[in-house]
């Protein structure tokens, strides 16, 4: 009776169980609230090397990491490692290293909480908070929708069987599982709850917390599979066995052109213009915190990506039984194979290590919109002296919220995969990257330069967005001609050029910036200098 329990429940009470540990973390945060608006937003710049890289880390590593990735992988194979994994592990640490220490030094210098505050004062625009803001809430948005979705899913798929009759559909892998809308809105709650209470301190605290157990579960579960698989005696033998049943076309690149390929590799520069790192960047306590993000950063993306992307190709190969059937959805390739290969208690680890990936991301971005409400529109253009640190506060708490409601209404509507999902929400960003870049480090970048890029990468994104059929085409590609040949690239690589070439042309043909905004701004000769000079005079964690 107690076996027949455990198998049937035992995942969900341990998926219960971990959400309301991650609920008690972020309350206990809550505690060390200092009740100021910038504790709040940036946890009063406390954070040191460890939970800097473990908040950007585990920030980064998004339900499109993991469940994007293992259902990618079983549709056009292993290539989708080099495609995103690789080049990330490279480029985001050239941005930590050339955008973010820049920007937390010029961050701590002139005391800018947001984005919007530095491109405000770095464009001599008080109206460029106006046009940003709708294109960063509307970007950020279906990066939330990743995770909401991909949450939902993972718990549909390890409980299915729990309650047979209650909660039956016609999927064999999700019958009888808590219901999708059911268990986002679980997550969404539990989420809300921590970053509601605990502003960036319990935010960083859970998203360490999380990273830890997402990348120690994750391994394991590669582990467990795998030995599952290949039933052999040592993980070399089953890694062989496994990968020799997978299907040839899985194991290369042959269902993607090279052009295509290579496109993707602007992707991950939208990590140099999301509006929830540029907070978490803020967070460090010097200069110095940056150096172990910048070298650990790729080592911890090769430990998530691989075993994802492996355990997705796996998924295709002979030695997975035919009962129960695969399920139709590519989201939930990754918690079917951990609930089907596993047992109940692993298993539900192992489904708590994926939902602490997925929640990792959503309580900062949640965090950043209700930031870039409360300080660069209400309080901005209302009135800074007429909104105190209290009143900051509970505007953040309820745009928060806000979001926290239109997003997982969202969720509610016919679902795309994650995947694709979160190719369009990056591509935008990416295609934004140039104005973060030429901000820092080209001075003749000038208002009218900025906000065609802005403009432009805005309106060819939809116009591409559209003609994807709104992201459902997989496969849709910007066909180009040239020498009698034809080349697919990826939609990002036409916004960003077209984003690039507006503002640089635009920016040549205006007025360029003041001298006195010139001088504020390229007064330090590079970024790693003017971090460690900042860091020789940044204020001590009681004086902030």
């Amino acid at each position: 009776m107690d076996r027949g329990f455990g198998e049937q429940f035992g995942e969900l009470i341990i998926i219960s169980g971990y959400l309301l540990l991650l609920l008690c973390l972020g309350l206990a945060a809550s505690r060390l609230f200092r009740g100021t608006r910038k504790d709040y937003l940036l946890a009063s710049h406390s954070i040191g090397p460890f939970l800097l890289l473990m908040s950007l880390f585990g920030t980064t590593m998004t339900a499109f990491a993991l469940v994007g990735s293992s259902g990618e992988a079983f549709k056009v194979g292993i290539g989708v490692y080099g495609m995103l994994a690789s080049s990330s592990g490279i480029i985001h640490s050239l941005c930590f290293f050339l955008i973010g220490i820049k920007l937390w030094s010029l961050g701590r210098r002139h005391g800018y909480t947001t984005q919007i505050q530095f491109f405000r004062d770095r464009l001599e625009s008080d109206r460029i908070g106006l046009l940003l803001f709708p294109i960063l809430v509307g970007l950020v948005i279906p990066y939330l929708l990743i995770g909401v979705i991909a949450s939902g899913t993972v718990i549909q798929t390890m409980t299915s069987g729990a309650f047979p009759e209650l909660f039956a559909t016609s999927n064999p892998a999700t019958s009888g599982g808590v219901p999708n809308w059911l268990g986002s809105l679980a997550t969404c709650l539990v989420v809300l709850i921590y970053v509601f209470f605990g502003g960036m301190r319990g935010t960083a605290w859970a998203n360490a917390f999380q990273t830890i157990v997402f990348m120690v579960l994750g391994i394991l579960a590669f582990h467990v599979i795998a030995t599952q698989l290949g039933g052999e005696a040592t993980l070399l033998e089953n890694l062989r066995k496994v990968t020799s049943a997978v299907p040839e076309n899985k194991l290369t690149r042959m269902e993607m052109s090279k052009m295509r390929f290579f496109t993707y590799l602007l992707v991950p520069l939208s990590v140099g213009m999301f509006p929830h790192l540029f907070q978490h960047w803020l967070t460090a306590r010097s200069a110095g915190s940056f150096k172990l993000p910048v070298v650990a950063h790729p080592i911890f993306i090769m430990i998530v990506w691989v075993p994802c992307v492996l355990i997705g190709i796996w998924a295709t190969s002979s030695l997975i039984p035919e009962k129960p059937p695969l399920p139709s959805n590519p989201n939930a390739i990754l918690p079917f194979l951990v609930k089907t290969q596993t047992g109940p208690l692993l298993g539900g680890l192992l489904a708590a290590g994926i939902l602490a990936a997925i929640m990792s991301s959503l309580d900062s971005q949640f965090l950043c919109l209700g930031t870039i409400f409360s300080n660069d529109m209400v309080t901005h253009y209302y009135g800074r002296e007429k909104v105190s640190d209290r009143g900051q506060i509970l505007l953040a708490r309820i745009f928060i919220v806000a979001i926290v409601a239109i997003t997982y209404l969202l969720s509610l509507f016919p679902q795309r995969g994650v995947f694709n999902l979160g190719v369009w929400c990056f591509s935008g960003f990416a295609s934004l990257f140039p104005l973060v870049f030429a901000a820092l480090y080209w001075k003749r970048l000038s208002k009218a330069g900025a906000y065609a890029a802005i403009l432009t990468t805005i309106i060819v994104w939809s116009v591409l967005f559209f003609l994807s059929d709104f992201g459902a085409n997989r496969e849709y590609a910007v066909v180009i001609g040239w020498g009698g040949m034809t080349y697919e690239t990826m939609p990002v690589a036409t916004i960003f050029l077209c984003s690039l070439v507006a503002m640089i042309v635009v920016s040549l043909c205006s007025k360029p910036p003041s001298e006195q905004t010139v001088a504020k701004f390229f007064s330090v000769s590079s970024p790693l200098q003017g971090g460690l000079q900042m860091e020789g005079k940044s204020p001590t964690i009681e004086e902030s």
